[in-house]
């Protein structure tokens, strides 16, 4: 077993990392407070090469493994999850499904331009009565003639409304015999009739990222814009999670180093009784257990993505890495705040964001409770 870095995962790491820090966090206080999606930083993104890192270069990528990538998204998450959450989301929910399912055709009309920073895509699965259920979805796809005509909604749709939205992934009923739903993948652009995107506003989290209600009423799309075959749309949803849950679980990671940073910072320089509070054994252990929860994490991520890059199984491992980054993050996070104090609860502390940040990463992409289920199924239960 090697666990060191190549030189190239290396420089990702450095690069985003002082992308971020020079770029993003200046930023992300203002966003978040304003509840504002960043075009600019986003198409910085784009041009940093973080959109389609996986790709091959015919379709507009730099073709890098699967750690790289997550890399670039625990670095983004070091920093602000707002931005780490439109580079996942673009890259494991977006991009990934065209490139994993499309026709040629389908690659090359829309790849190239998704991984510029351009033009972003997303992926229409859960919907206001189908969340852990993915199969509960009501939105139904109809063929006729040479069209598919559209009907329901979805809900929580990253980078689905914002100007720079190109289309959603969307999965639709489409046949529903003997009580037995058909579940097909339909490409829908923006722009499509009867298409309409609405932004969400109020979040408690990621509240500098694009997150859309879709609305499809009467919605004709050319029947080429089926993605796969008819009838395996849940299985390419389902297997795109797979790979979305490992960007998930490097948003937890990188929050919890971020937290753990700032808290280490604060605890050398906030003085109590005459000393740093760091050196009080009590907030020295909960640093400590903070430092080997986020070891822990990173080894288990890691390995999900070199499973994943050596082409073999590696459900089990990414429900598990989303499973506990995400918790990780919940309880570093909670140790930072308290170790901050009063401070820890006011705006102009970023540990004050990351607290609510991290809420979301028990939820989204699969609840906890979701992944245990995932990972029982897996070992047997």
């Amino acid at each position: 077993m090697n666990f060191e870095l190549s030189d190239e995962q290396q420089l990702i790491r450095d690069t985003v990392r002082d992308f971020a820090e020079r770029e993003i966090k200046p930023q992300a206080r203002e966003l978040d407070e304003k509840g504002e999606f960043s075009i600019e930083l986003t198409k910085r993104i784009g041009e940093m090469g973080l959109f389609g890192m996986n790709l091959p270069e015919k379709y507009g990528g730099q073709g890098l493994d699967t750690l790289s990538y997550i890399i670039a998204v625990e670095e983004m998450a070091r920093v602000d999850g707002s931005h780490a959450a439109t580079l996942a989301a673009h890259n494991s929910l977006g991009i990934y499904p065209l490139f994993g399912y499309g026709t040629e055709e389908q690659k090359m009309k829309y790849l190239p331009q998704l991984c510029t920073g351009e033009a972003l895509w997303s992926f229409g699965l859960t919907e206001p009565g189908a969340g852990s259920d993915s199969r509960g979805s009501k939105t139904t796809a109809v063929l006729d003639g040479d069209e598919w005509v559209i009907n329901g909604s979805k809900i929580f749709i990253t980078n689905g409304s914002s100007v720079i939205s190109k289309g959603c992934t969307v999965q639709a009923v489409s046949d529903a015999k003997n009580g037995k739903k058909e579940f097909t993948t339909i490409l829908v652009e923006k722009g499509t009739t009867g298409f309409t995107a609405k932004t969400m506003h109020g979040k408690m989290m990621w509240r500098a990222s694009d997150t859309s209600e879709l609305y499809f009423d009467d919605c004709r799309v050319p029947k080429e814009n089926l993605l796969g075959e008819v009838g395996k749309g849940s299985k390419i949803m389902l297997s795109t999670l797979d790979g979305g849950r490992l960007s998930i679980a490097a948003m937890g990671l990188g929050l919890a180093q971020g937290a753990f940073e700032m808290a280490l910072a604060y605890a050398n320089e906030r003085k109590q009784f005459g000393k740093p509070i760091s050196k009080f054994q009590v907030n020295a252990f909960k640093l400590a257990d903070m430092a080997t929860k986020i070891e822990l994490a990173r080894n288990l991520l890691y390995k999900a993505c070199w499973l994943k890059d050596e082409g073999k199984p590696f459900t089990k491992e990414a429900a598990m890495s989303k499973l506990y980054c995400s918790e990780i993050a919940r309880e570093v996070a909670d140790e930072a705040v308290q170790l901050h104090g009063g401070y820890g609860l006011m705006k102009d502390y970023d540990v004050e964001r990351f607290y609510r940040d991290q809420r979301l990463l028990q939820i989204g992409e699969g609840t906890s409770e979701i992944q245990r289920l995932v990972i029982s199924r897996q070992i047997g239960c």
